[in-house]
């Protein structure tokens, strides 16, 4: 939110949009409980957006503008009231998530769903106003806790207690049965909820962490190797799985057991809710793409599908993944993600597609194209775009920041991992990804390092001490690609995969990464 507020302040369109897509089913809510009015509520926010964003240099801290908008949407409220003359219009009928009218049903199905729709707002009037807003902010917007809490200035027990005391009521006063069981359950985190996310590490701190609920950890290396769009296609994924035990080690049968994951998705009707928690970089949004695509193949129907993508936490000085935060700190994450969009579902299908793709025209349109939906994408894209050969010498971001950092004095293999992983800190690289780098730049007459004191770069689940032991150091060829006196590509037999893109010398792409301009370029 701090990066809303701030681009909002410099009058980035982006963010003043961003903005209001989040906080307007909050705005309105606030502004009808106080109406009875669904177009006055509709005028109300629209002018309390208008004056918030006009006074946004007033607020000091960020993180406290949900407090400060309600402020002044009750105060548009107050004017709203004073100038209206006549008498409020009786509530207008509202479609929620549960109960979605069908323009198919014939005409008696459709009065027994007017019905129950009139039934659910009556008895839900009947609420004091306390429980009113936060039922509708909870169950009909779909917020969490958390941000009601934010925008109300509620804790979030408190909150919990009017959601229980309401479901109380309800039930009591509702004649019909499958109403009533809508409220049955408070959303927490826990029964009927499945965590997806990378890493065992990260997984262990969420168990340990109190949240309640299934973990799914996804164990893929979307950053490396072959991939198409149909990953689940069996064909694709054999190929790939003896790429990565030729070029990292990892064992055929290690690999496909990403087979099981796969058969866990297609189970998923068995829960209610989905919470995706990823991170920003490009190891993590590749994988959180290919989920969202997957996802908007299929028939959701109530299952609820949610979303946890951060690039910082306030106690962490260097952000590098979740599974850096204590089990306390990630349970301070709980119910703070959002519900997932279907706009939000399209652009994870539109990344994943343009990565996986072999044709380098329709990443340089994915590029080009608007990509707001998904705050990381961009940058993760353009992260995935700079690893192919650069205009200028023929090395990508992984070999030119690499030659770099070894000219720069740092010669030790894992000294040289951390230094150009903190560089690289977007593409989220691990070590077994970057040895098979550093062992691609070292192979062949195109050799750009040499390594002295060790034979070989390690595999999946080896050590060596003696690479740990070895120095790394520039060959001639090297000296003279950094110093731009030679293209590397006309020098390398190799080939490679970027994405869905193949290089090589057989497999010559027309397109050049351009850094300074970030963008590609066809030559």
């Amino acid at each position: 939110m701090k990066s809303w507020i701030e681009g909002a302040i410099q009058g980035e369109t982006e963010a003043y949009e961003q903005l209001v897509t989040h906080f307007r089913g909050m705005a309105l809510a606030v502004a009808y409980q106080q109406l009875q009015d669904a177009y006055g509520a509709e005028d109300v926010v629209q002018e309390a957006f208008t004056e918030a964003f006009a006074n946004l240099f007033k607020l000091e801290k960020p993180e406290a503008f949900p407090g400060w908008f309600k402020i002044i949407v009750e105060r548009q409220c107050y004017r709203w009231l004073r100038r209206k003359r006549h008498s409020v219009v009786p509530m207008q009928e509202v479609e929620t998530v549960f109960l979605e009218e069908d323009q198919t049903r014939n005409p008696e199905a459709q009065a027994i769903q007017k019905e129950l729709q009139e039934t659910l707002r009556r008895s839900i009037a009947q609420l004091p106003s306390s429980m009113q807003v936060v039922v509708e902010l909870f169950y009909f917007q779909g917020y969490t806790l958390k941000e009601i809490s934010d925008f109300l200035d509620v804790n979030v027990s408190a909150l919990k207690k009017r959601l229980f005391d309401a479901r109380t009521k309800l039930k009591r006063s509702l004649p019909i049965r499958n109403l009533a069981s809508v409220f049955n359950e408070l959303h927490e985190g826990g029964k009927g909820m499945l965590h997806i996310m990378n890493g065992d590490h990260a997984a262990n701190r969420l168990r340990e962490s109190g949240i309640q609920g299934d973990i799914l950890v996804w164990r893929e290396l979307y950053t490396y190797g072959p991939v198409t769009t149909a990953m689940a296609d069996r064909s694709a994924r054999q190929h790939r799985a003896v790429v990565l035990e030729e070029e990292l080690g990892i064992p055929q049968k290690v690999y496909l057991q990403i087979e099981s994951l796969d058969e866990k998705l297609r189970s998923l009707q068995q829960y209610k809710e989905i919470v995706l928690w990823f991170e920003y970089d490009l190891y993590d949004q590749t994988m959180l793409s290919y989920l969202l695509h997957y996802f908007s193949g299929q028939d959701l129907q109530n299952i609820r599908l949610n979303l946890l993508c951060i690039d910082s936490y306030p106690e962490v000085e260097h952000f590098r993944g979740l599974g850096q935060l204590t089990p306390k700190q990630i349970g301070s994450l709980s119910g703070n993600w959002h519900v997932i969009e279907k706009q939000e579902l399209q652009a994870g299908k539109q990344f994943w597609e343009a990565y996986s793709s072999s044709d380098s025209w329709l990443h340089q349109e994915y590029l080009k194209s608007g990509m707001n939906e998904l705050p990381f994408a961009k940058a993760a894209f353009e992260a995935h775009l700079s690893r192919l050969p650069s205009v200028t010498n023929g090395l990508g971001c992984i070999e030119q920041t690499t030659l770099e950092t070894i000219r720069a004095g740092i010669h030790r293999p894992y000294d040289l991992f951390r230094k150009v992983g903190d560089k690289l800190h977007v593409l989220g690289m691990g070590d077994l990804e970057y040895w098979a780098h550093l062992k691609r730049m070292s192979e062949g007459p195109a050799a750009l390092i040499r390594m002295t004191g060790a034979a070989s770069f390690p595999k999946y689940n080896q050590y060596d001490q003696a690479f740990r032991d070895a120095v790394l150091s520039l060959t001639e060829l090297g000296i003279q690609v950094m110093n731009g006196e030679v293209d590397w590509t006309t020098f390398r037999e190799d080939e490679y995969w970027v994405g869905g893109l193949l290089i090589g010398k057989n497999h010559q792409s027309s397109w050049r990464w351009n850094p300074a301009e970030k963008m590609l370029c066809e030559i």
